[in-house]
């Protein structure tokens, strides 16, 4: 296992472009984790507020500051998550979305985040990209992961800020000129990952919250024992159970939106350590050379 005191973080710099806070705890948190322990810079980007978003914890539901001022109760969350990680955070000022829901959708709110023109919306990532420096941009995938407004938008201002801080032709004014070298996709819902929580659960005997998903991806199959294949392969590989429970404790922080009775904590940390230690991402664009697969998002870069 490769820990923090195996290599130098010196001059090496992370940026993780997230939608909304608590995401950044769902996503990569643990990654995050080791690479601020190494000596890494590393820093999320959130683009909006979150203040669209609802109570999802039912014990928070009789917090009446939270129900009064979201917004500023999420502020407060994502400074203890960042906190709870080591890494530093910036906020780009757009404002959420919130997620459509009914049919037909309803439009989605005037000057929300994913209503902005592309340009204006990748702008201050832009500007932070080119002083912050990282060598390494982390994001969503086409689909943001899952089909949030938010978290397309954050994928289409992750690509536009990989390809345009490094172009001196773009983005006047947002600084001197900064070119990343590797863009990564987070892929934090691997079908692989989950099966093989799902079936260490149930060899353990005890209830997978999986159970449902595991059963649709084997119906689809003939074979019956193949996960789904997803858009992106899983390219790189980075080991980093002995983080875990500081991914648990980001996404505790982030009180008013994940219950600790839920979906992120019915595998202990022990267990994913045992069965899938790792964190998983798709490299999409290296202007370094690296060989696949790979177990470090900096590899080429050391």
């Amino acid at each position: 296992m490769a820990t923090a005191e195996g290599y130098s973080g010196a001059g090496l710099r992370l940026l993780a472009v997230h939608a909304h806070p608590d995401d950044e705890a769902s996503k990569g948190a643990a990654m995050m984790a080791r690479y601020a322990a190494e000596g890494i810079e590393v820093m999320v980007a959130t683009c909006t507020g979150g203040e669209r978003g609802g109570i999802q914890n039912p014990a928070m539901e009789v917090d009446a500051h939270s129900k009064r001022d979201m917004a500023g109760t999420r502020r407060t969350e994502m400074a203890k998550a960042a906190a709870a990680l080591g890494i530093q955070h910036r906020w780009l000022g757009f404002v959420d979305s919130g997620l459509p829901e009914g049919d037909p959708l309803p439009e989605l709110p005037a000057a929300c985040f994913a209503r902005q023109p592309l340009e204006r919306a990748a702008a201050p990532l832009v500007r932070l990209v080119r002083r912050f420096k990282p060598q390494v941009i982390v994001s969503y995938d086409e689909n943001g992961g899952y089909p949030h407004p938010d978290h397309i938008m954050a994928h289409r201002v992750a690509v536009e800020a990989f390809h345009a801080a490094g172009d001196s032709s773009r983005y006047a004014g947002a600084g001197p000129v900064w070119e990343p070298s590797k863009l990564y996709y987070d892929l934090a819902f691997n079908p692989q990952r989950f099966r093989a929580l799902h079936f260490a659960l149930e060899e353990a005997g005890l209830q997978s919250p999986y159970a449902e998903r595991i059963a649709a991806w084997m119906e689809s199959d003939a074979e019956g024992n193949k996960p789904p294949v997803g858009r992106h392969p899983t390219t790189t590989q980075v080991d980093c159970g002995e983080y875990f429970e500081h991914r648990e404790a980001a996404l505790r922080a982030h009180a008013t939106q994940v219950d600790p009775e839920g979906f992120f904590f019915a595998v202990s940390a022990g267990m994913q350590r045992t069965v899938w230690p790792w964190e998983d991402y798709s490299l999409i664009e290296s202007r370094v050379e690296t060989s696949l697969p790979e177990h470090d998002l900096f590899a080429g870069l050391r």
